[in-house]
């Protein structure tokens, strides 16, 4: 008997649809202001990866800073000042340092195992540590873990869930997209993020996720999210 190839995700097939669709290159040096002076990109969400020198520099990559509190309002989201004291000098801030000195570092999320990622991993315990923080939530939790891992973990808010879906596990979703038909994916966002001209410190995932933000984020604004 022939065995015949796994039919592709739908979740697969939706991302690479957004990824390879027409503009992409020209949505990606807009959002990055890569046709203006320096420091005056469109979004300022152009400034999330290397504010500060980046979330991930070895001297502050297992730490939250303040750096990393401002890095996240870039992308339109507030860590609460109770909250952000007790990550920068409280007990949530040792026990999150904990939890990312055993993430790693320099790991791409296409290169790592499914336990990297699992319920029982340090980066989902770091989740669901920052969402369980009063009024940071399931966003704001997310894009400070991408400031902190932004080779390993992706931004993921309502604006791309709304245009991508909702799958049981995005970390999961995402990381077979990434390798599905011998890294198709990431194939493609390597591609645009050398013809968009990025720089080094913009990741794969953050690519991704910018593409598929701006191919979507005004018709959020004007009809609403499905998933809302």
């Amino acid at each position: 008997m022939v065995s015949l190839p796994d039919p592709p995700h739908p979740f697969t097939e939706r991302l690479h649809a957004l990824v390879t669709a027409a503009g992409s290159v020209a949505d990606l040096r807009r959002y990055f202001g890569m046709d203006r002076p320096p420091g005056a990109a469109a979004f300022t969400g152009a400034r999330f990866e290397a504010l500060g020198g980046g979330g991930d520099h070895p001297k502050v990559a297992d730490t939250v800073t303040a750096e990393d509190l401002i890095a996240v309002q870039t992308l339109s989201v507030t860590v609460p000042a109770a909250a952000a004291l007790d990550l920068l000098e409280g007990h949530a801030g040792k026990q999150l340092s904990t939890l990312l000195r055993a993430i790693p570092r320099d790991l791409d999320m296409a290169d790592a195992t499914e336990a990297d990622l699992d319920p029982d991993s340090p980066a989902h315990k770091a989740w669901h540590l920052l969402r369980d923080q009063p009024g940071i939530g399931w966003v704001t939790a997310g894009k400070l873990l991408a400031r902190k891992r932004p080779r390993l973990l992706p931004v993921y808010d309502r604006v791309v869930r709304c245009a991508v879906g909702q799958p049981h596990s995005f970390w999961h979703a995402m990381h077979s997209a990434l390798r599905a038909d011998h890294y198709a994916l990431r194939h493609e966002l390597l591609i645009l993020k050398q013809a968009a001209g990025l720089p080094e410190a913009i990741s794969v995932l953050r690519v991704c996720d910018v593409v598929v933000w701006m191919q979507h984020h005004t018709d959020h604004q004007d009809v609403g999210c499905t998933w809302d």
